[in-house]
This record gives structure tokens, C-alpha cells and sequence, in this order.
């Protein structure tokens, strides 16, 4: 393998060149010659020394770069108000809150008690209004629970996988991340004096653990080796990890599991589910240590998941499920297994065309729907009569929350009490700094509780959101969001060509919702529009949009983008040489095959932990989370025909003698979801392969972080920091033209 030469008197810095080690891959008679799978051996010196050599590279062609890095760093910072506290949420007899400290990298945790100045009556709506405190000032009686910065010395990475206080708030269980590879150690801290915190450790455990609500067990999840949730515990405080209760184990590799309570929290519950099946086991909280039972065994192809409410004084199941109604239905039933179909159920909400119904929660006095309409996630609320106690409740009508800009994101928000008499819900746009209010569902009240404050004279009234429809091959209709500074609004108008960021996803059923970013505003400041292009495969246009960009038409996703980048094309927003397109994870995909649909119509393409071998990655179960995405992208192993799908449109087997708009490629060495090896190989290929990648003006470029995973680099200066790289390419390579 060369290496770069960057020394000062090199005319401009050469690329690595990977050393080509053919590797034979055959299946269904198929064999794909892959010259640069040598680099999967992640402890291998070659394989280092090539991962560094890269970000020397890059180093050395983005160094012109360092100003505006510089300067977008200081704008984000300069924006944010670093010491800040989150509103407090009531949680028993406690109000929690996390500070932030200008200058730390990480959180506090925090709580005050709800007495003093502070106490309130729980059926008083005005008593769910938080504390009024400056953000630097300690409140009476605060407690600090942790303190990420201090949790977080002596390691480049760190990042939470649980933070949960028991029901009587006497102790504190709490996993941590320091290597970026979602491996969780859980430990174990006293928050009362008159409480001993257990002296151990768990490690090795996946995301989450959940109390029993007389706070002597929790139960956490353990995962296979391919990194699969597999196995719930249940772990008895004081005892050793030997000692603890095999709770559950799903065998099948095609499914994972999960466990939490309902809001009541009178029903524990385990959920299992693979990408298109799920079933809930449920055990009474008031006997933790009893066996869980299911509601109803899973059926493939049918999804549900289950709420419990108190209906009439009796208790009652809401169930979420999507059989014979592909945007789902709400019905009910007693709380309890479900005998025969969902379908013979009361039907609560019925499905429709037009909204996906994406859950119900359920409080003491009214319920919450989740819905999506018109590519916008939206909620109703229902209130419940309390004065039903004859099991005969007669339920009302959700009425919808509405809201008066064009596009948005709504949704409950922080609502720990299943007694509060209000909803917390959050708002917000590619306009509006986030919300968060209180709505009293009698009266429909709202109050503000927060606005994100952004430092510097921000105004609104400067910029402006819109949807935009673009037509894709098929003839469906593509939405497109738009933001943009109303002086770059007026240049269009004007005929301008602008420089444009379009965004996009496209899988799992994710929704890329309208939201406010001040990072954001350092492109739109600079004239820059932001896009984003709702393409099939995501969740925006109901439970169908996603069908019809998976498995077997997962084709749409990559055709809706180039479609999405035509429109703005020409309709004359944009031009071929002022556009970049990025996208990240299975967004990462999207970009990636997009590059060899129609790189023609990209000045550059930025992607981050992009999943661009497809292929290879999903022939191999033995990776984390393989067998259980065969739902989302096929089985290439057993099905010839998914094996010739994926290698159409694979983005590093597809790579082609022309050229490719400029590149940046971002991983992270310790992504257990995407492995890094994936966009090191694509890079290496386009070097070889594209007739561009190696000019100085659409240059390849790698960026490997060391010590981070999926999410990119922990800690929010670091992150800033690597937003404002990207960006700073961003901007050049849409302004170069």
C-alpha cells in the first residue's frame, strides 16, 4: 500500500492506494471477485496503516478547509447556550432535570424534591408547571445523580445505554459505553443515604434495564455474537450475576427483544419482533419474580404492540396491530391473552388510506393517538370519564392537535406520571427552535415551558420552509421539504440557481421529520437550501410508502432521490454543479447507489457510516444484526433471486469506469452497525475504477474516527467539530462550481 505524500513541497497530496488482494466470493454460481476484503480484520497492522493513511489524506486535502471549519465550530457555539438545564419532568416525588456547563463535554443528571416551593397538588394541572430557575443556579434541595464529565475522564469515548431510578427513587442503575461498540457495563448507585448501593457490576448487556416496582430486581438484556438482543435477566439486588433468572431467550436469529413496563406500570412486558412480526409477553409488576405470559402468540406479518388502560375502573388492553390494515388500527380488549384475531376485537381506531397509526398511551384521565398524515407526524387526544365505573365506558372521539405552520414535528413529550392531569408535548420545525408545552386536554390550554434559545439575534422571520412534490419514474409523487434564508428564497425567485444540501434516508420505516438545527443555520446563512427528500422506503406516506422501497423495489428508494434532485434541478432552484447529496447509515446506501445512477447530477456526495456493500455484509450472518435486516433487504444467502437484486444496485460492486462527483465518505472503526470496512472498500474501488476520484477537484475522501461507533464522536464539542468539518466540504464543494 503507497502512502500519501503531504510533505510541504509536494505539489498536491497523492492517495493511498490499497493493495489489491483478490478474494473470491461465489454464491447461487455467482463469483465476485473482491480485491479489497483483506481490510475486515480490524486488528491487522495493513489495515490500520491503510485506515490512517486515509485520514492523512484527507487531512491533507481538506487543510484549506481549516477557516471555515473553524468558523462554522465558532457559529455553533456561539448559538448554543452551553450552560443550560432541561425542563424538569415529575417523576413521584421528585422533579428530574439534566444540567449542561459551558466548557464540559457531557451532562448532569439532577432532581429536586416536589416539596417546598416546589410542592404541588397532583391533580392540579398548574401544579405540573416546573420550577422557574436560571440555568447556573443550584435549586433548593438539588441532588446530583451523575455527572457525565466526571464518568467520563480517561476515555476518548462515552456514551449512556441506561440511566433509571427505582420507582421509590432510592437508587440509580446505569449502563456506559467507552469504546463506541454499544457494549453496556451496568452498575448500581445509592441515591438515599439510608440506602446501600450494591458493589457490583454487569457487563456486556445491551441499551436499557428496567426496575421492578418494589425496587429489588431489574431486568436487562443480553445479546448473541452477532450482536442480537436474545436474553432477558432478571438480576436480584445483592446477588451475584451467577445468580440471576434466565427471564426469556428468543432462539429464532430473525427476531430480537426488548423489555420495559406500560405507563401504569402495572404490567411489565417483554416485546419481541423481527422487521414484519412481533409478539408482548406481559407479567404483573406486583410479582416480579412470576412468569411473563403472552398476549397473543406471533402471527408472521403482524405487528402489534399493547398499552394498558384503566377503562370504566376495569382494566382493559389498547392494542396497536396491523392485521388486515397495512397503516394499522387501535382495538380493545380486557387485559389479558388475547384468544382468536385481532380483528374480532372492538375497533377503537379505524384504519385508513391516508394516516398511519403509529400507538396510543394512555394515561389516568385521557389517551394520546400517534398518527402520520400528509408526510407530518401529529397526535389527538381523548379524555376519559371518571366517573365510569361499570366497565361500560363509552369511549369519545380523539380530537387532533393542531398546529399552524406549514410543516413541523409534534409529538408527547418528557410524561413520566401516568396520574398527570396535563400532556407535555414537544414542537418544533425547520423554523422553530424546539417547544416544549404543557396542554391541559380539558380546557386546551396550552403553556410554554421551553423554546430552545438561540444566542445571536435569531429571528424566524428570516428563513422559510415549504414542500415541494417531485414525480418519480413510476409516477408517484416524491415530497421534498425546503429551508432556506428568505434572502436565498428571493434569489431563486429572482432566477438564481442557489447551493442545495439534499438529504435522505429511506429505510426501516424512518420518518426525517421536519426539525430545527442550529448547526443547520451555517449553510443557510451562506445561501445555501436545505432539502430533504422524503423517498419510499421511509415511514412519511404510511405503512405502503415503506413496503414499495424494500426487499425486491428497494430500487424506488435510490430512483425517488435521483427524482427528488431532478425536480430541484429543473425547476431551477439548483444546478448539477451547486447540488450535494448526503445521507447516512441506510441513508449512506442511498447516496451511494445513487452515485452510480446519476452522478451527473451531483457536485458531490457526503456519506456517514454509509452501508455501501450491501451484499457482502448481508450473505453473512454471523455479522451483528444480519439475519434479523433479511426482512428489510431479502435473504441473498438462500434466495438466488434477492442475491442478483442486491448485486444490481449494491453501491460497491456497481462502481463504474466515469465520473463520480467529489466524496466524502465518514465511518467510525468501533460501528458495530456499519462496519468500517464497508466505506474503506467503496473508497478504495472508486480509486480504482472511477475516472475522477483521483483529480484534485472531485477528489475521494476518507475520514475513519478511531474511537467512536455508529453515532459518530461522543461529547457535544466533538461533535460540533465534526458537523462543521462536513459542513465546511459541504459548502466548498457546493460553491466550487
Amino acid at each position: 500500500m503507497s502512502t500519501p505524500d503531504i510533505s510541504p513541497n509536494a505539489a498536491a497530496p497523492t492517495p493511498p492506494v490499497a493493495e489489491r488482494r483478490p478474494h473470491h466470493r461465489e454464491h447461487h454460481g455467482r463469483v465476485f471477485v473482491d480485491d479489497y476484503e483483506w481490510m475486515r480484520d480490524k486488528d491487522a497492522p495493513d489495515t490500520r496503516a491503510y485506515l490512517e493513511a486515509e485520514n492523512a489524506y484527507t487531512d491533507a486535502m481538506t487543510a484549506d478547509l481549516k477557516p471555515l471549519e473553524d468558523a462554522v465550530y465558532e457559529e455553533i457555539r456561539s448559538r448554543v447556550k452551553e450552560t443550560d438545564m432541561s425542563v424538569p419532568v415529575r417523576s413521584g416525588s421528585w422533579w428530574y432535570f439534566s444540567r449542561t456547563i459551558e466548557g464540559r463535554s457531557y451532562a448532569q443528571h439532577c432532581r429536586v424534591p416536589v416539596a417546598g416551593e416546589f410542592a404541588a397538588d397532583m391533580s392540579d394541572p398548574a401544579g405540573w408547571v416546573p420550577p422557574e430557575v436560571s440555568p447556573g443556579v443550584e435549586l433548593p434541595g438539588e441532588q446530583l445523580l451523575m455527572d457525565g464529565n466526571v464518568e467520563a475522564e480517561g476515555h476518548e469515548y462515552f456514551a449512556l445505554g441506561a440511566f433509571s431510578v427505582s420507582h421509590d427513587g432510592r437508587m440509580l442503575a446505569w449502563a456506559t459505553d467507552t469504546e463506541g461498540d454499544e457494549r453496556y457495563t451496568l452498575r448500581f448507585r445509592a441515591l438515599d443515604p439510608e440506602v446501600t448501593a450494591p458493589d457490583e457490576e454487569i457487563s456486556g448487556i445491551a441499551a436499557g434495564v428496567t426496575w421492578s416496582r418494589d425496587g429489588k430486581y431489574v431486568f436487562y438484556v443480553t445479546v448473541d455474537e452477532a450482536w442480537r438482543p436474545e436474553t432477558v435477566w432478571r438480576h436480584r439486588l445483592g446477588t451475584t450475576r451467577d445468580d440471576d433468572d434466565k427471564v426469556f431467550h428468543e432462539p429464532d436469529e430473525s427476531y430480537w427483544i426488548g423489555v420495559g413496563e406500560t405507563r401504569s406500570e402495572k404490567y411489565l412486558q417483554i416485546a419481541v419482533g423481527s422487521k414484519i412480526t412481533t409478539e408482548v409477553w406481559c407479567l404483573d409488576s406486583a410479582d416480579p419474580a412470576g412468569e411473563f405470559w403472552c398476549v397473543r402468540p406471533r402471527e408472521v406479518g403482524v405487528e402489534y404492540d399493547v398499552e394498558h388502560a384503566v377503562i370504566g375502573g376495569q382494566n382493559r388492553f389498547l392494542i396497536t396491530h396491523n392485521a388486515g390494515a397495512p397503516n394499522s388500527t387501535i382495538v380493545e380488549a380486557p387485559a389479558g391473552p388475547v384468544e382468536g384475531s385481532f380483528t374480532e376485537l372492538r375497533t377503537l381506531v379505524p384504519h385508513r388510506d391516508d394516516v398511519r397509526v403509529e400507538g396510543v398511551d394512555a394515561f389516568e384521565r385521557f389517551l394520546v393517538l400517534g398518527y402520520r398524515e400528509a408526510a407530518l407526524p401529529r397526535f389527538a387526544m381523548m379524555l376519559l370519564d371518571p366517573g365510569s365505573t361499570d366497565g361500560t365506558q363509552s369511549y369519545g372521539a380523539f380530537e387532533p392537535v393542531e398546529f399552524d405552520e406549514e410543516l413541523f414535528t409534534s409529538g408527547p413529550g418528557a410524561n413520566a406520571e401516568w396520574r398527570t392531569p396535563v400532556l407535555r408535548f414537544g414542537f418544533g420545525s425547520f423554523v422553530t427552535p424546539g417547544r416544549v408545552y404543557s396542554l391541559d386536554p380539558v380546557s386546551g390550554e396550552r403553556t410554554l415551558l421551553r423554546e430552545q434559545e438561540v444566542l445571536g439575534g435569531y429571528d424566524p422571520a428570516g428563513y422559510v420552509q415549504r414542500r415541494d412534490w417531485a414525480t418519480a419514474e413510476d409516477g408517484t409523487r416524491v415530497p421534498i421539504s425546503l429551508v432556506m434564508s428568505v434572502d436565498t428564497a428571493a434569489r431563486i425567485d429572482a432566477g438564481e440557481q442557489v447551493p442545495t444540501l439534499l438529504y435522505g434516508y429511506g429505510s426501516y420505516e424512518s420518518s426525517m421529520d421536519p426539525s430545527f438545527s442550529v448547526a443547520r443555520l451555517s449553510l443557510l446563512d451562506r445561501g445555501m437550501a436545505y432539502a430533504v427528500g422524503h423517498v419510499r422506503g421511509g415511514g412519511e406516506m404510511g405503512r405502503l410508502w415503506y413496503e414499495d422501497g424494500k426487499t425486491l423495489v428497494k430500487r424506488n428508494t435510490f430512483t425517488d432521490f435521483v427524482a427528488c434532485a431532478r425536480h430541484l434541478i429543473d425547476s431551477g432552484l439548483t444546478a448539477p454543479d451547486r447540488l450535494v447529496a448526503e445521507g447516512g447509515s441506510a441513508g449512506g446506501l442511498l447516496v451511494g447507489a445513487v452515485a452510480n445512477l446519476a452522478p451527473e447530477l451531483f457536485a458531490g456526495i457526503q456519506a456517514v457510516v454509509p452501508f455501501v456493500d450491501p451484499l457482502t455484509s448481508i450473505l453473512m450472518p454471523e455479522l451483528p444484526l444480519t439475519v434479523i435486516e433479511w426482512d428489510e433487504w431479502g435473504d441473498p444467502l438462500h434466495s438466488e433471486e434477492v442475491y442478483d437484486y442486491m448485486a444490481s444496485y449494491s453501491p460497491y460492486e456497481n462502481i463504474e469506469a466515469k465520473d463520480y462527483p467529489a466524496i466524502l465518505a465518514v465511518t467510525s472503526l468501533n460501528d458495530t452497525r456499519v462496519l468500517y470496512v464497508e466505506p474503506a472498500k467503496w473508497v478504495a474501488r472508486l480509486r480504482e475504477v472511477s475516472t475522477s476520484a483521483n483529480s484534485t477537484d472531485r477528489p475521494v475522501l476518507l475520514r475513519c474516527e478511531m474511537s467512536a461507533g455508529h453515532g459518530g464522536v461522543s461529547g457535544r464539542y466533538e461533535r460540533w467539530r465534526q458537523i462543521a468539518f462536513e459542513y465546511a466540504w459541504t459548502v466548498r464543494t457546493a460553491t466550487a462550481g
